[in-house]
């Protein structure tokens, strides 16, 4: 049986991300007896601060830190629970890894959950009464998430899995800046008088004469229009396929993802990757024009995105295709000066959205089988999971950097400060800066656009009414004033450029790939990914063109048709079915 609800999801929440979840086939097996020593189902103290210390090896797939949990989320969780995180990252092949010694840790994110249940790899939350005893906040506000992945995975009876960005609601679910959306450097855009934009390819003469506007950055390096990275690559690149982003595609379909597909968000369409007219190959042109323009950094090809968000700190950039990514460069020292980032749409655009999601999305939390400490895991969850947890670990610890004032969430002074990273947290707090000192694993849990109902506005504080008419900034008031809008969420909902995507549950966990697909779409990812570096860094059009063909001649000789095949017919039987409704 499918259920939807219209027009409701589980979006992103930052970053990053859109990783190769897909894990290695482990054996079958249960989790039956596999806790034992680890006194699953004894009381814990009902103050977790006062139970003895302990450290949690948290693997996340999405994580760009390795280490002890550093800062002030680390502070909260060590004054709330006695309890250090140590994050371990390293992308589908340390998952791999681990999954082949038969151990995920204490908690996973972004795993196949798939294979790791046939391995005996993860705790069953039932189990003992874990979930009764110690997740109410859990069953409260991800409920419909652990009822829907308990009848995927868990034959009904079993949970094993809670899904991430859980949320109800109608529209975007993003906060005040969409997760994708091209931004410029809003003070050069209007030195040159705010040229209209009607399609992606207008970018680039409008970005070329923003570059020689300003051809230095604040350290005297070259600027580019377009600085791009690799290590987040799948089967295809993160940046080309952020171009069908800007036309409300997106990779998969929302339930699986990791495909050689792209979907429209809120219509039943879709389209293969190496489609003449595909969003990515328009994309690769895209990049290549640019290169030929000298807009597209050369360190493209070798650098990471610890490399590139550097860069964009420094203004050695001047376009961004993920709104996040100029965090860096807008400071409080530049925006106060009139130099920032900001949303700059095209006429064609028509952003995705992954709206709310009551079922959440599919960088799920699971708590691994072999875990010595079960009750301290599933406390910690269900805190992560509570209009406390969630506020808190946005926003800071209460008191500090936010608080209550006249009945509403407001940042304190020095919160103002620390957010813009222009003061380092006290010492007390773990010390350095605020953005330092986040959520490591970074994953999301509750969706922080929705209304925290112990504050009555949402958890995201650049939403808070409070934050959005704290004395703006030139750049701000100047971009308001042009595009009649408060933000650029409000400026999508208010001129139709967004295309929602509507949540999707089905009792069926998703089609399982046979080996013989999954092993084609290996290898011909690993061809799109070689091919459309060496395309958008092609000498001439002549070189260009022979590289296309080259490259969609080797997919197709390695099975892309076959893997098209399979993931259209998952889509037309599931997403696909339900949007025609």
């Amino acid at each position: 049986m499918t259920k939807r609800k219209k027009w409701t999801t589980a979006a992103f929440a930052i970053i990053a991300m859109f990783v190769f979840l897909s894990a290695c086939s482990g054996s079958a097996g249960s989790n039956s007896g596999s806790n034992k020593g680890n006194n699953a189902g004894t009381e814990v103290s009902t103050d977790p601060s006062q139970q003895s210390e302990i450290t949690l090896n948290v693997f996340s797939n999405l994580a760009n830190y390795a280490g002890e949990q550093p800062g002030w989320f680390a502070k909260l969780v060590k004054d709330k629970f006695n309890i250090k995180l140590n994050i371990i990252s390293g992308g589908q092949q340390k998952a791999s890894t681990m999954m082949a010694a038969g151990d995920l840790g204490d908690i996973a994110v972004a795993i196949d959950i798939k294979d790791a249940i046939k391995a005996g790899l993860l705790l069953d939350w039932n189990k003992d009464g874990l979930l009764d005893k110690y997740g109410p906040a859990l069953k409260e506000y991800a409920g419909e998430s652990l009822e829907a992945n308990s009848k995927q995975y868990g034959g009904g009876t079993a949970v094993y899995a809670v899904g991430n960005n859980i949320g109800s609601g109608d529209g975007p679910s993003e906060g005040a800046k969409m997760t994708y959306g091209p931004m410029l450097r809003w003070d050069l855009y209007q030195q040159l008088g705010s040229p209209e934009i009607k399609t992606l390819e207008d970018y680039l003469a409008v970005i070329k004469q923003m570059q020689e506007l300003s051809p230095k950055s604040d350290s005297g390096k070259p600027v580019y229009g377009f600085s791009l990275w690799s290590d987040w690559d799948g089967v295809m690149s993160v940046n080309v396929k952020a171009m069908g982003q800007f036309y409300g595609f997106n990779e998969g379909d929302g339930f699986n993802i990791a495909e050689l597909m792209m979907t429209k968000a809120d219509e039943a369409k879709w389209q293969g990757v190496l489609d003449e007219d595909s969003y990515y190959m328009r994309g690769l042109k895209f990049f290549f024009e640019a290169n030929k323009m000298g807009l597209l950094d050369p360190d493209s090809l070798t650098q990471k995105f610890p490399d590139v968000v550097n860069k964009y700190t420094d203004g050695q950039v001047l376009f961004a295709q993920f709104p996040w990514l100029t965090d860096g460069y807008n400071t409080e020292d530049r925006l106060s000066a009139g130099k920032g980032f900001a949303f700059v749409p095209f006429t064609e655009e028509k952003v995705f959205s992954s709206g709310y999601n009551p079922y959440g999305g599919t960088w799920h939390w699971v708590i691994g089988a072999k875990t010595k400490h079960p009750e301290r895991v599933m406390q910690f969850m269900n805190w992560l999971y509570s209009p406390e947890g969630v506020q808190e670990a946005t926003a800071g610890p209460k008191g500090l950097t936010w608080d209550i004032v006249d009945g509403k969430p407001t940042l304190t002074e020095f919160g103002y400060q620390a957010v813009s990273n222009s003061v380092d947290m006290p010492a007390e707090y773990g010390g350095g800066k605020f953005s330092d000192g986040g959520n490591k694993i970074n994953n999301s849990t509750l969706t922080t656009s929705m209304i925290n109902p112990e504050t009555g506005e949402p958890y995201d504080y650049t939403m808070w009414s409070s934050y959005l008419n704290n004395k703006p900034d030139p750049v701000t008031k100047s971009w308001r004033e042009a595009m009649g809008a408060v933000t650029m969420k409000d400026y999508v909902v208010k001129n139709n450029k967004v295309a929602v995507q509507p949540p999707y549950f089905s009792e069926q966990a998703k089609a399982e790939e046979p080996s013989d697909i999954k092993q084609k779409k290996a290898e011909v990812g690993k061809v799109i990914k070689e091919y459309s570096w060496k395309m958008m860094f092609a000498k001439d059009d002549n070189e260009f063109a022979s590289l296309k063909e080259a490259m969609v001649t080797k997919a197709k000789g390695l099975g892309y048709d076959d893997v098209i095949k399979f993931q259209v017919d998952n889509y037309e039987k599931t997403v696909g079915a339900a949007l025609k409704k």
